[in-house]
């Protein structure tokens, strides 16, 4: 069975006014003090607003959802220590003036890419799956390009930017796009002309390093797995599993087409990103590109087609029964950017979105 782990970014905001806070310094400080080095599983972000963590590696979902919630539950009670509070929000419904991490990495990045440096406090969820070879993982990313925009609209969680509503479900797609690196990719074929393309585009000097490769879905340079970066971070911590569960599904999926000989499926780059953008724009509220058509769909038609897609590897994990359940229940209720309107409706305040938000990311839900 693949394992499968997550990294979250999370928003750091003030316990009272729900305002953003550039402390994640000191939060860390509070977390290295109540746990050993190998124990770690916090680190900075972009920016000095956010906090990161990563899970272990797991088999089995029940492992993997006890990991995420443990992981928010600590993140919240280091940062309640020095009197602010954790958010599962993919963007800030707050005004904030973003205050990047110091670093020589930041800096360089700060001094090369200007405002759309400074503006980029968004946080998101990767989702990290194991393969067998960089062979094995350039043919998943082959194959599951066109259904990665599905994952956009059912995590979105960033309807609010600057104080105002953005229109979009994923403003924060929108905002990660100013990257040059950023977006979906054309079929790489093999793990050579992959590297080869990384290499190329390190080469030019644009970018810093291999870790600025901000693909759709990348070979994580650090780990044996190809790593799915298009998500927002969710609200709550079900959605992120049920999240985590479809994108093993795919990985699996792809991989026993690849080893199969299965025909690849072609859509170009210019449609897959928008795709992407249609996503980002309605999220659960709307139509959406069918990945196997590229024309709109209902959003419950083209989500139950992902589901239809992966279920194989759904019931050889034994992920099926709680998937459905989680999935019919994010239709019901929303995806975080419906949640968030609907506060927003009820109260009229935007703190009050955030405040109710910090309670919801913590919150014991299945």
């Amino acid at each position: 069975m693949r394992s499968v782990g997550v990294e979250e970014e999370l928003l750091l905001v003030d316990a009272e006014t729900g305002e953003p806070r550039a402390v994640s310094a000191a939060v860390l400080a509070v977390a290295s003090r109540e746990a050993p080095d190998e124990e770690q599983v916090f680190e900075s972000e972009l920016q000095r607003q956010q906090l990161e963590f990563a899970t272990r590696p797991c088999t089995r979902t029940e492992e993997l959802a006890a990991e995420i919630r443990r992981c928010r539950a600590e993140a919240a009670h280091h940062a309640k220590d020095i009197g602010v509070a954790v958010a599962a929000l993919a963007t800030s419904p707050l005004p904030v003036s973003a205050s990047v991490a110091v670093g020589a990495r930041y800096h360089w990045m700060a001094e090369r890419f200007g405002l759309a440096l400074q503006e980029q406090l968004t946080c998101g969820c990767h989702v990290h799956v194991s393969v067998d070879s960089d062979e094995e993982g350039v043919a998943v990313l082959d194959r599951i390009r066109s259904w990665l925009s599905v994952l956009i609209a059912l995590s979105a969680n960033s309807p609010f930017w600057q104080g105002r509503d953005s229109d979009y479900s994923s403003y924060r797609s929108e905002v990660w796009g100013r990257w040059p690196s950023a977006g979906p990719t054309e079929i790489f074929g093999s793990a050579d002309r992959y590297h080869r393309q990384v290499r190329d585009m390190v080469g030019t000097g644009v970018l810093r390093d291999e870790g600025m490769i901000y693909f759709d879905a990348r070979l994580s340079h650090r780990y044996p797995t190809v790593e799915v970066r298009v998500a927002d971070v969710c609200l709550d911590a079900g959605s992120t599993v049920l999240l985590a569960v479809l994108v093993r599904g795919l990985v699996e999926t792809a991989a026993r087409q690849w080893q199969a000989g299965e025909p690849l499926a072609e859509p170009g780059q210019p449609l897959l990103r928008l795709a992407t953008w249609q996503a980002a724009r309605y999220g659960l509220e709307g139509r959406l590109l069918h990945p196997l058509t590229m024309r709109p769909a209902p959003a419950e038609t083209v989500v139950r087609a992902l589901f239809d897609h992966v279920r194989d590897a759904l019931d050889d994990h034994g992920d099926t029964k709680p998937a459905q359940e989680a999935l019919a229940r994010l239709l019901r209720d929303g995806n975080g950017a419906a949640v968030q309107r609907a506060i927003l409706e009820r109260t009229g305040s935007l703190r009050d979105v955030v405040t109710e938000c910090v309670s919801l990311t913590c919150e014991q839900r299945p």
